[in-house]
C-alpha cells in the first residue's frame, strides 16, 4: 500500500515537471530564427528523473503514518537513511501528538516517538501485579514549571495560598507543584488494585491519572529503578461524592481559553448512570472523571517522581480510592 501511494503521488509529481519541461522546449523552438541555427535533434537534453531523490521523499513522508515509515525504512539502505531523519521522526510525533515544538529534547525524535506508541505504560516497568487496565489519552505540554493539581470539578478556581502541599489540600483541594520538567507530557488513566489489601483476587479498584514527560521511559535513572515515586500529599472527603476526578493544569494557562473546556465538565463528562471513565485533554491541562455509586467518600493521593533526589518532576499520579 505504501508503494502504491509513493508512487503515485511521484508520478504526480513528476508528470508536473515533465509538462513544464515541455513547454519550456516549445518556447525555445518557436524562438528558432531558421534551420542553419538550430541544433541537431540528438544534443537536445531531455530531463531525466531520479527515483531516489531526497527531498522529493522527505516531502512524501510528512503524508505516512509512523508504521508506514518504518516500512518505507526497511526496503534499503537509502531509503532507511533518509526516514532516518530526525527532523522526520520530530514532524511525526508533533503532528500525532498535536503539540508544539518543546525545543530541545534529550533523545532522538524516533526514539520517542517509540515510547510513545509501543503501547508501554508505567506499571509496565514496576508493580505490574497492581495493574489492571489502562487507557492512553493524549498529550498536552508544559511551558511553565508550575503544575495546578485538582480533584474536584468547579467554573471558579480557587489559588491556594498556602506553601505546604497539606496545607493546600486542606483548605481547598488543591495544590501547586513547583520545579516541573517543561515539554511534553504523556497522559494515561490507569485502573489498578486497591492498595488496601493485597489479596490477588480482590476486586477493589483504584483509578489513577499518570501523566510523565515524554522522555521519562528512555532515562536510565527510570529503568533501574533508581527514580521512584513519593507520597506528596492526600485529601479526604468524607461524604458521599458523584465522582472520582482528577486534573493536571500547567498553572500558566490555568484561567487561558485553552483550558476552559475543561472546566466545562457537563459537556465531556457521563452521564449519572454511565460509569465508565471519561478523560479530556487540551493544549496545556489534562483531566479524568469517573462517576460513583453509592459512596462514603474518597481518598485522594498525589504522588510525584523526581529525576533524582533534588530534580525536576518528570512524573505526577493523581489517584482516588473509595472509602
Amino acid at each position: 500500500m505504501i508503494w502504491r501511494v509513493a508512487s503515485y503521488i511521484y508520478q504526480e509529481i513528476s508528470n508536473v515537471l515533465l509538462s513544464k519541461s515541455i513547454e519550456r522546449m516549445r518556447k525555445r523552438l518557436k524562438r528558432t530564427k531558421g534551420i542553419c541555427s538550430c541544433s541537431s535533434p540528438r544534443c537536445i537534453n531531455h530531463s531525466t528523473f531520479n527515483w531516489y531523490e531526497q527531498d522529493l521523499w522527505t516531502y512524501i513522508a510528512r503524508f505516512l503514518d509512523g508504521r508506514s515509515l518504518v516500512m518505507l525504512g526497511a526496503t534499503n539502505k537509502w531509503f532507511n537513511s533518509v526516514i532516518m531523519q530526525d527532523c522526520i521522526w520530530k514532524f511525526t510525533c508533533l503532528r500525532d501528538l498535536q503539540v508544539p515544538d518543546p525545543g530541545h529534547v534529550a533523545f532522538s525524535w524516533s526514539k520517542l516517538y517509540a515510547s510513545v506508541v509501543d503501547g508501554s505504560h508505567s506499571f509496565i516497568f514496576r508493580q505490574q501485579e497492581k495493574h489492571i487496565d489502562w487507557m492512553r489519552i493524549g498529550a498536552f505540554s508544559f511551558d511553565s514549571e508550575v503544575a495546578f493539581l485538582s480533584q474536584r470539578m468547579s467554573a471558579s478556581v480557587k489559588i491556594p495560598k498556602q506553601e505546604n502541599i497539606g496545607d493546600m489540600l486542606q483548605s481547598c483541594g488543591s495544590c501547586l507543584l513547583r520545579k516541573i520538567k517543561t515539554g511534553i507530557w504523556i497522559a494515561d488513566l490507569q485502573l489498578v488494585r486497591c492498595p488496601v489489601c493485597d489479596q490477588e483476587k480482590c476486586e477493589g479498584t483504584m483509578q489513577m491519572l499518570d501523566a510523565r514527560h515524554i522522555e521519562l521511559f528512555l532515562n536510565q535513572g527510570f529503568q533501574d529503578g533508581s527514580w521512584d515515586y513519593e507520597l506528596v500529599g492526600s485529601h479526604e472527603i468524607k461524604k458521599k461524592v458523584r465522582g472520582a476526578y482528577g486534573a493536571i493544569f500547567d498553572f500558566k494557562y490555568l484561567t487561558s481559553n485553552s483550558t476552559a473546556g475543561i472546566f466545562d465538565y457537563k459537556s465531556w463528562i457521563g452521564q449519572p448512570n454511565d460509569f465508565q471513565p471519561k478523560a479530556i485533554i487540551a493544549l496545556h491541562a489534562v483531566a479524568v472523571n469517573t462517576n460513583l455509586q453509592e459512596n462514603q467518600g474518597v481518598l485522594i493521593k498525589y504522588h510525584t517522581m523526581r529525576a533524582g533526589a533534588e530534580g525536576e518532576i518528570v512524573s505526577i499520579r493523581i489517584s482516588q480510592q473509595l472509602l
